[in-house]
This record gives C-alpha cells, structure tokens and sequence, in this order.
C-alpha cells in the first residue's frame, strides 16, 4: 500500500507542475496578443507625439518633456532630412523610421549618419527643450523632478559630452519623441511589431486655418520642409504654402482611417486623437487623459505649471513662434480669424475640406462669420461630445 501511494503522490507533484506550466504558458500567450493598455512596470514605453509644423506640438512635447518620468527629444528626424535635403519624404521615411527606432531604445550610434563624430548634446535639434538634458546625469542645472528654464539649460548645459545623452535616456520609464516629419502609419508598422518597443502615438492636429496663419508667419523657416514635403516640385510662390497644407490636411486623414477604421491588431489602443482646440479649452482635462494613454501620473506640479502656461495674457508674438511661454492659450487657437485675409481661408477650406470635416472643424462662409469669435466653430454639431478612436465618447 505504501508503494502505491508513494506513486500517487508524485502522480500528484506531476500533474500540479504541468498545470502550472499551461497556466504560464497561457498568460504568455494572450499577453502577447493582447493590445493590453498598461505596460509591465519593467518595460519602457515609447510615445511618438506625431503632428505637422505649427499646430501646438511645441507646447504638448513640453508636456510630456517637462514630466520627471519622460526623456523627450524634439523632431530627431530633422537631422536626417537636413543631411539628405535632396529626397523627397516619401523616400526619407524609412531612413526616419530607423533613426527613430534607434532613438527609442537609446541606441544614439544612429547619429553618426547625420551628425559629426565631435558632437555634443547641445548638436542636437532644439535640445534645451528637453528637460532631461538639463537635469543630471547630463547637467546639474535642473534638479531632478523639477521644471526646467531653456533659457538656464542654453547657458549653462551648453556643449556638454553626448555620451550623457545616452546615460539620461537609459533611466527614465518613459521615451517621448515629437516628430512632424510622417505623413502616414504604414511606414511604422514594424516599430509597433517590434517586441523592444511599446509604442503609443498621441496624433496632435490643429484647425487648418490657424496652421496656415502660423505657417506664413514664419514662411522662411519652413523653406526646406516645404521642398522635401513637395517632393521638389516647383510650385509658384504663392501657391507653395497651400499645396504644403494640402499634404499635411490628406496626411491627417489616412493616419487617422488607418488606425481608426479596421486597424491591424497591433494598432488597436495605442493610436490616440487630440485636438489642440480641445487642449486648450480643457488643458488639465485633456493632458490628463493623454498621461493616462501613455501610463504616465498627473503630478501637482505638471498641474500647476499647464494651468501657468495656458492661462497667460496675451497671444505671443513673431518672436515667440518656436519658443514656449506662457500665453492665453484659448486666444491663441482664434488668432487666425482676425489676422487671415477671408480670400486665404476660403482657399484653406477648400483644400482641407475633407480633413475639417472629418475632424469637427467647422467652415466660414462669410468675413462676417469669420470674425464672429461668439460662432463657435470647434464644438460639433448635435449632442455635446463625439467619437475619438478609442470608441469613447467625450462629454463636456
């Protein structure tokens, strides 16, 4: 009898541990099909702030980059079109794709295409908007966890050795890059099927008028994005703007249907629509859903410093337009209808008819409509709130 119940019981043992095996063997399973919303603790997240030139991005990096989990980099893909200014977009995407790809896992070795080997941190585009090249282990002049000054880092974190870059990207959870240089998703399927990579992509998009408004404010600064966007097609002097905003208004549209309507299964919850509008109407609101997208915590300071910067006086100025500081965010977002001739919105309209319309972005038909500033143009029409990709209605 005792023989026999020594077999049973290692029967037992046996039978328990491959139980346990199926059950491990099952959660590893139906994780990696499941487009889960919250990564393991253990794992980075990469967030891809994508949007087009002049449309709030600047602001909303700064909100992920001012947050102490983020290392953020503004427009990394600038240094790969500035060395190959000779292609066109279409045929940068995959150079942009793989830098990025690189730049997400804290892989800067990608730089030594685009950069000279003496670099320094201060060679990267716009680098003193990160606050994590401002903070140790690069530079001491913004203590961990606190907001950072561009001003400060410009002066005092100015030159510093690029091998820190490296070192500051490795320790936070969070790796947030703002580029504006996409024009469609297809491109980054593999960065989403990549198993290194947790990717999310916040798609920031502003009225097409108020884009245009700014954009002619700072025409020479966009001469060699326009080129590339256009594929060096010479287009008349007049003409070049509305054609650049033709491209980024079709671009909206077939980011946003690809990730919305039948998305792959590797896309579904991790695209995420934001209208700056909306931002700036309901900034702690929205920033706040846009944190919880990406797995990041609203803190009492992130709070206090999106209600300083939105709730400023004033629209800011020509000398502002690349710069972020406190200003009324709402005026901002109506600036256009006072500033743009009615004969250039019209010509706006009628380009970006679709993307307003698939966006909530309701068209003037008169100079009197257009500077009513009661006549509510970005609220749809109907009940108080709408679909955004995540199936969920927003109310207000």
């Amino acid at each position: 009898m005792r023989p026999a119940l020594r077999v049973n019981f290692n029967t037992l043992i046996f039978l328990v541990l491959l139980q346990g095996a199926a059950v491990v063997m099952f959660c590893n399973w139906y994780y990696q099909l499941c487009p889960c919303d919250s990564p393991p603790v253990d794992r980075k997240v990469h967030v891809l702030l994508l949007s087009s030139w002049r449309s709030g991005s600047s602001f909303l990096g700064q909100v992920f980059s001012q947050h102490p989990s983020v290392f953020y980099l503004m427009e990394p893909a600038w240094h790969a079109w500035s060395t190959m200014r000779t292609s066109g977009a279409h045929t940068l995407r995959m150079a942009v794709r793989d830098l990025m790809r690189s730049v997400f896992q804290c892989d800067f070795s990608v730089m030594d295409s685009y950069m000279p080997k003496n670099r320094k941190t201060s060679s990267l585009f716009m680098w003193y908007q990160s606050r994590a090249l401002c903070s140790p282990p690069v530079c001491s002049v913004t203590p961990f966890g606190q907001i950072s000054s561009m001003k400060e880092c410009q002066k005092e974190c100015h030159g510093l050795d690029f091998e820190k870059v490296t070192n500051s990207c490795q320790i936070y959870s969070h790796v947030v890059l703002k580029e504006t240089r996409f024009f469609e998703l297809e491109s980054l399927y593999p960065l989403f099927q990549d198993p290194n990579l947790d990717l999310r992509i916040v798609h920031l998009i502003r009225d097409p008028r108020a884009v245009y408004r700014s954009r002619e404010e700072s025409a020479l600064s966009f001469k060699m994005d326009n080129t590339i966007v256009l594929e060096h097609r010479d287009a008349p002097a007049a003409e070049e703007q509305f054609q650049v905003m033709k491209k980024i208004c079709q671009s909206h549209i077939q980011i946003n249907k690809t990730a919305t309507q039948d998305p792959p299964p590797f896309l579904k919850g991790r695209y995420k629509l934001v209208r700056y509008e909306d931002v700036t109407r309901f900034p702690l609101q929205e920033i706040s859903d846009i944190y919880d997208f990406v797995g990041l915590k609203m803190t009492k300071e992130m709070e206090e410093w999106i209600v300083k910067m939105t709730h400023g006086r004033g629209k800011g100025n020509l000398n502002d337009a690349f710069e972020v500081i406190s200003r009324n965010a709402a005026q901002v977002s109506q600036a256009w209808r006072t500033r743009v001739p009615h004969n250039k919105v019209k010509r706006i309209q009628e380009v970006c008819k679709e993307a307003m319309s698939m966006l909530h972005y309701k068209a003037v038909s008169s100079e009197e409509e257009q500077k009513r500033l009661d006549m509510d143009l970005y609220m749809p029409e109907g009940p108080k709130g709408f679909a955004w990709a995540s199936g969920k209605i927003r109310r207000r």
